[in-house]
Parts: C-alpha cells; structure tokens; sequence
C-alpha cells in the first residue's frame, strides 16, 4: 500500500454480504440499523464496490465482518475469504478478521491463522452482538494470541444501531460494550493496541479517560456524523487526544463521502485534521513498518 497516495484511512467499514449471496446480519437487522442511520444508500455493497468507493477517494478502507454466530444463531461470513479477496484490492482494503469468542481454543487457533495464513491486520470484536465481556478473563488467550500477532484489536463500544427501536432490541444488551471492560483489557495486555470504536454515549467520559490514561488505546470516531460529536469528545481530538483519535465512517450506514463533509464544518484545528484523518491510523494499525517490509 502506497501511504502516498493517500489522503486519509477510514478504520472502520462492514463488509455485510459475501459473494455467495449470504449475508452478514439476518434482514430484520439489516432493516433496523439502515432505519437507525437513515442510511438510504446501499447496505450491502460487496467487497468489490466497497473497493471502488474507496479507490475513488484515494482513501483506504479496513474491512471487516462481526462473527456472531454463538450469540444469534446467524451464519457469519467468511474472515478468511474477505480477507483472501482484499489481495486483489491491496492498493486499498486492510482486512481485519473476526473470530467467536465463544468458540474458545478454536477462536485462538483461528485468529492465529487469520493472521499467519490471511494476512489480517487487526481483530474486530462487537461485544453486544457476540454476547460476551470483553474483561472476562475466559477469552484471555484470544487476546495473548492477537497480541503475540502483534497486529490491533477493535472493539465497539456504547450505543449499536443493530437491533435498535426492536422489542428488547432483539435481546443485544448493550452493558457487554461499556468501554470500561474494555480498560481491564487494556491494563492487563499493556502490548495490544486497542481501538475503541465510535463515541461511546452513554459512556464518552469514560472512553476519553481510558485514551489518556492507556499508550495503547485510541478512539475511532466512526458511526456518528461528526456534527453529532459529543462536545467533551472534540475538545478531546483537538488537545490530549490529537494523537489518539482515528477517522472512522462506519460503511455503508455512513458514507465516507458524508462523514468528511460534516468533519470539515467541526471546529478542529488545521494541524489536528491530518492526524485524524490519516497519521494516527498509520501509527494503530502499524503501516509503516507494513509498507518497509512490502
């Protein structure tokens, strides 16, 4: 990947459908979040248009799928084929990969061949949709194998628009994604770069203290229009944390497109706008070091 060619790196972007036709949430889901976002652009682009919208706006995308099966009875998508398929676009996708947590040793040999066999950059984990916490100490060798692959884990955190305006919200309890679970995880692997994903309402105060208290922990600004931003989290970006905050989107439920325009209108300092929008992700996600061994 030439870094150069760049004007920005969007951290957090779904792949939600496969090239078999399968999906990564069932429609009722689907319904919901495009619902919640408003979102009245595609919700399932393949991996192949996703690369094109990007590709357009010489900005690169990490990619992703959530791997949810245990929790919702779902059939998740493929890491392993979306992160092979990214080969094809590695002028511009970074593919992360998603295991189970619940699958146990299985999820800690999975992940090392995620990264050994795929090439995945980094782990996405969505703790209310998986249905787990992320401090328990059960899922440690997940996080002892990530770590030792020395590439980031990226969890979100706060409110989800999936299962969002459904009776019970369709039983995804969004306790498991208070980012203070996520601080216990942090401290006890002090080597993982940890992102936490999204400004974490109902819990922003607690997410900007872990990012100032943690080296290893950064705030991805995704899933929220940047005109939205709760004001503690822009003073935040624009002082302690201009080296600890990443453009995030959030696609398709948010356009990069959209997502930009609303960043320029944010009273962010000039010299902060290129950190966010691009050298704090070179820094988490290690692409440097990617781009000398390339």
């Amino acid at each position: 990947m030439d870094l150069s060619a760049l004007d920005a790196i969007d951290v957090h972007v779904h792949v939600e459908q496969d090239g078999h036709g399968c999906y990564a949430l069932d429609q009722e889901l689907l319904d919901a979040s495009a619902a919640y976002f408003k979102a009245d652009q595609d919700r399932t682009p393949t991996l192949e248009r996703i690369a094109a919208h990007y590709r357009a706006r010489r900005t690169a995308a990490v990619v992703f799928t959530v791997d949810a099966a245990a929790a919702t009875g779902h059939p998740a998508l493929s890491s392993e084929e979306i992160a092979d398929a990214t080969a094809e676009h590695a002028d511009i996708l970074i593919p992360f990969g998603s295991v189970d947590p619940h699958a146990g040793k299985a999820a800690v040999a999975r992940a090392r061949r995620l990264v050994e066999q795929h090439g995945v950059r980094g782990f996405k984990f969505h703790p209310s949709l998986q249905g787990f916490d992320p401090n328990d100490t059960a899922f440690y060798p997940l996080y002892e194998a990530i770590t030792e692959a020395g590439v980031p884990a990226l969890f979100h955190t706060g409110q989800t628009g999936i299962g969002a305006g459904l009776p019970g919200g369709r039983g995804i309890k969004l306790r498991h994604s208070n980012p203070m679970l996520i601080d216990d995880v942090a401290a006890d692997f002090p080597d993982l770069t940890v992102i936490l994903a999204h400004p974490s309402v109902p819990w922003q105060d607690e997410a900007i203290s872990i990012a100032t208290h943690k080296a290893n922990v950064y705030i991805d600004l995704s899933g929220w229009s940047p005109k939205y931003f709760p004001p503690q989290l822009v003073r935040a970006a624009n002082g302690l944390l201009r080296r600890k905050v990443l453009f995030g989107s959030d696609y398709p439920v948010i356009t990069p497109e959209r997502w930009m325009a609303d960043f320029a209108q944010l009273d962010i300092k000039d010299e902060v706008r290129p950190l966010i929008l691009k050298e704090n992700a070179v820094r988490a996600l290690g692409l440097e070091k990617a781009e000398t061994r390339g």
